[in-house]
């Protein structure tokens, strides 16, 4: 049963959050395809909650072309227009641009790395950070790493990645466990 698994404090009953939580916040992603869908939800979650995404996550699939960023990367004007149209998702002008913007710079990063995750993965010598902590609560919104990532992506001309934003990033794909110790999950990612 459900009821009976400890999960963090942040996903509380909402059962679209239980699922992401037990099914992929914190699983270790090195899928460059992957990678780059969060990447976009984290630059459009930046100052909204993340349920909010979650809800709209199939609608951003659609309208991004399932997050294919070869394709967003030639994203004319005519199809920003579509997108700042669609009701769908988050209808942020600057996060729009951002996202076509980020695309060609993560294949430039793809180019010099071999692939986006070689690049981001070697933040964390290529493993996870395991974190100790009692409750969610004591998860940072950013840290040295974060911190040093997202200068990073920001000399390379990435938009939306502040600290805090590249943070969330490294907890929903595993660069960071912050999974709360008693989560089931903790052992399992």
């Amino acid at each position: 049963m459900h009821s009976e698994k400890v999960r963090c404090g942040w996903c509380g009953n909402d059962p679209l959050y239980m699922k992401y939580h037990d099914e992929e916040w914190g699983v270790p992603v090195k899928d460059d395809k992957t990678l780059f869908e969060f990447l976009i939800l984290e630059t459009f979650q930046a100052g909204l909650s993340w349920i909010t995404i979650l809800r709209k996550r199939e609608n951003f699939r659609k309208a991004f072309d399932n997050f294919d960023y070869k394709k967003i990367a030639k994203y004319d004007q005519s199809k920003i227009d579509s997108l700042l149209q669609n009701k769908g998702i988050i209808r942020n002008k600057l996060k729009v641009h951002s996202a076509v913007t980020n695309a060609k710079l993560f294949m430039e990063v793809q180019k010099e790395f071999g692939s986006f995750s070689n690049y981001i993965w070697e933040f964390v010598n290529h493993k996870p950070v395991k974190n100790i902590l009692k409750s969610h609560k004591d998860a940072p919104a950013t840290t040295g790493l974060s911190d040093a990532l997202s200068k990073d992506l920001k000399k390379r001309g990435f938009k939306f990645l502040g600290s805090t934003v590249v943070y969330a990033h490294m907890q929903a794909t595993g660069m960071v466990n912050d999974h709360i110790e008693d989560c089931f999950r903790y052992h399992e990612v």
